[in-house]
């Protein structure tokens, strides 16, 4: 059976499109379709443990995605993690007592940082440091908790 010229050109051009899909697909799963611009302001806040942030994770209000992680560094002194977190300039009006806490999405999906606001009329500027913040739940710890609990009684 022959198959003409202008049929493998057709299913070439749709494999190369189905190409292109996966790419931006892949990219966007893993956080790297958007340019981080940074022209938005920084603001740290130091964690007991952070689970499995990682850098460029989401930082979200009210479920809306404000900002990304940017860096995340070791406190050898406070034996804390220090999170750096860039927000975008149109959200320059969080209250000074904004608290933060790690989240995960879903039961086993990726983590995040929630940011809740507060009451003070002072607002988050760059270099501002968050007080109240909320480590991550690790779900091992919570299980050996649970483990040791009910074979208690």
């Amino acid at each position: 059976m022959h198959i003409s010229r202008s049929m493998e050109i057709l299913v070439g051009f749709f494999v190369a499109i189905g190409f292109v899909a996966m790419f931006f697909l892949s990219m966007e799963v893993s956080n790297l379709s958007s340019v981080n611009t940074e022209d938005g302001y920084d603001i740290t806040a130091s964690f007991e443990n952070i689970g499995s942030l990682k850098v460029r994770a989401p930082v979200a209000m009210a479920g809306v995605n404000i900002g990304r992680v940017k860096s995340i560094k070791f406190d050898s002194e406070t034996f804390e993690a220090v999170v750096t977190m860039n927000i975008e300039t149109k959200y320059n009006q969080l209250p000074s007592d904004t608290n933060a806490s790690i989240l995960t999405a879903g039961l086993l999906g990726e983590q995040y940082i929630g940011l809740e606001p507060g009451g003070e009329e002072d607002v988050l500027k760059n270099g501002s440091v968050l007080e109240l913040t909320q480590s991550a739940v690790v779900l091992e710890q919570l299980i050996g908790q649970f483990l040791f609990n009910s074979d208690s009684e």
